[in-house]
């Protein structure tokens, strides 16, 4: 195997690990966290929320240009085929969660660290928050699954190629 054929490889892995973060950590927040939202209060709610936001937001930071890089050179390795436009898609889809995240869901994080003194506010605050983050954990789905598709389709060619082959 040459090296970029290597260099191929390794980018595809390590952007079906990134989508698969996305994609495993949004759905343990709606599916674990969010129920238990209700519960939370102005005298509780920090220290079930914010440490743990800043770390994601902090860690992901790095990851969506993990991301976009990939993505490029996924396009590149694919510039002359249709499977481009599943590197182009992802990209796109990552562009369009990180103006979310920036534009709307980085000001309820804020509202959030600076300290929220009542029940309305807060239930207020969580109801938007949780409504934004459901929009972004349905682009990263869309993500994970271009990403499972093109390597679907990728892999399904690569076989037709292999000799023996039969379908």
């Amino acid at each position: 195997m040459n090296a970029k054929r290597v260099l191929y490889t390794v980018n595809k892995a390590l952007l079906f690990a990134c989508v698969s973060m996305y994609f495993g950590t949004g759905w343990s927040l709606v599916l674990f966290s969010f129920p238990g939202a209700g519960e939370l209060t102005p005298a509780n709610y920090y220290a079930q929320f914010v440490p743990q936001v800043t770390a994601a937001t902090d860690f992901f930071r790095g990851m969506t240009m993990v991301m976009m890089v990939c993505c490029v050179i996924l396009v590149i390795e694919e510039w002359k085929t249709t499977l481009k436009w599943y590197g182009i898609g992802v990209l796109l889809l990552i562009i369009l969660a990180t103006a979310l995240t920036i534009i709307y869901i980085f000001p309820y994080n804020r509202s959030m660290a600076a300290g929220i003194a009542t029940q309305e506010e807060l239930t207020l605050v969580l109801n938007k928050w949780m409504r934004l983050n459901i929009i972004r954990v349905s682009l990263w789905t869309v993500q994970w699954l271009l990403v499972m598709i093109y390597f679907l389709i990728y892999i399904n060619q690569k076989w037709k190629k292999t000799p023996g082959y039969v379908s």
